[in-house]
């Protein structure tokens, strides 16, 4: 991509859009483009081919997602498939239409089976039934998937898909009930040190195992692979290790500084056992990531705190 490019960055206010625009600006580049969903409803196919009409963007971002944790997930089921498939059938359509260079879309490690083999392989892809609380956004980002393969096919464009593990960083959603797990556990342990409680309770047994990739991390990979990686396979980003959720919460509550105990309340679901993303093949092209896990948490509750 030249310096010049014009570059269109989809969901550019997200955490995972917000990461690629510092990225790209870190790097140079000033030709880029974004819009609010207030300014551009992606759901909207009219308005989706008129901005590209009128912008022609070179280069596209796709991070732009409904998204949300297992509740929201399970509950607005129509809300999350509907507005996924909408929103990426509307940007990848009209890339197509308009000649753009190259686009990238970002999916999410919710597509593969929930009974895959780990650590989880691209070619796990649709070799078993997915997760019963997010399966319609899993369907979306797998639609999304072969949607980028299947333009590449009939039209040739040059259309790329990436798979992120769990992400945590700037301008993550920290809502009491629809954040992730590590998100979560920082307002926990932040809210307990303030309101100097005996404890902070975590539900389940602490022992399920979990990937977490700092988002500006991703964004470098995203921009590594806009430079270097053409092919029609999705690849898998992450670090290619996990750790503990006990481990994960005495990490945080170090950082944070709250001295109280830790209550697992084994009650309460785990989840799956294990998520671990096999990423040899990004490591393959020489990527790998750069932020150790205890100083992202460290700059993501700073983060937090500016905001709260």
């Amino acid at each position: 991509m030249n310096k010049d490019a014009k570059i269109y960055i989809a969901g550019h206010r997200g955490m995972v859009g917000s990461a690629i625009h510092r990225k790209l600006t870190k790097e140079g580049y000033r030709n880029l483009i974004f819009k609010s969903s207030s300014e551009l409803d992606l759901r909207n196919q009219a308005a989706v081919e008129t901005f590209f009409n009128l912008e022609k963007p070179e280069y596209v971002f796709l991070a732009a997602a409904k998204v949300g944790g297992i509740v929201a997930n399970n509950t607005y089921r129509a809300d999350f498939l509907y507005e996924n498939l909408a929103i990426q059938n509307n940007i990848i359509h009209a890339a197509h239409l308009h000649q753009v260079k190259k686009l990238m879309f970002l999916g999410s490690s919710c597509i593969y089976p929930k009974l895959a083999p780990q650590p989880l392989k691209e070619e796990s892809l649709l070799t078993g039934l997915l997760e019963e609380t997010n399966e319609p956004y899993a369907i979306a980002k797998i639609a999304g998937i072969k949607m980028c393969e299947a333009y590449r096919s009939q039209y040739g464009c040059n259309f790329i898909s990436v798979m992120p593990t769990n992400l945590y960083g700037y301008n993550d959603n920290y809502h009491p009930q629809n954040s992730h797990v590590l998100p979560a556990l920082i307002r926990k342990f932040h809210e307990a040190k303030l309101n100097q409680s005996a404890h902070v309770e975590i539900w389940g047994t602490g022992t399920p195992l979990r990937e977490f990739l700092f988002a500006d991390d991703l964004a470098d990979a995203c921009y590594f692979l806009m430079q270097n990686y053409n092919d029609s396979g999705f690849l898998n980003v992450g670090v290619g290790h996990d750790i503990s959720i006990k481990d994960l919460a005495l990490l945080i509550k170090e950082i944070i500084g709250f001295e109280g105990e830790i209550v697992f309340d084994s009650s309460k679901p785990d989840g799956t056992p294990r998520k671990l993303m096999d990423v040899s093949k990004l490591s393959a092209l020489g990527w790998k990531y750069q932020t150790p896990l205890a100083d992202g948490i460290r700059l993501a509750y700073a983060d937090f705190l500016s905001k709260n």
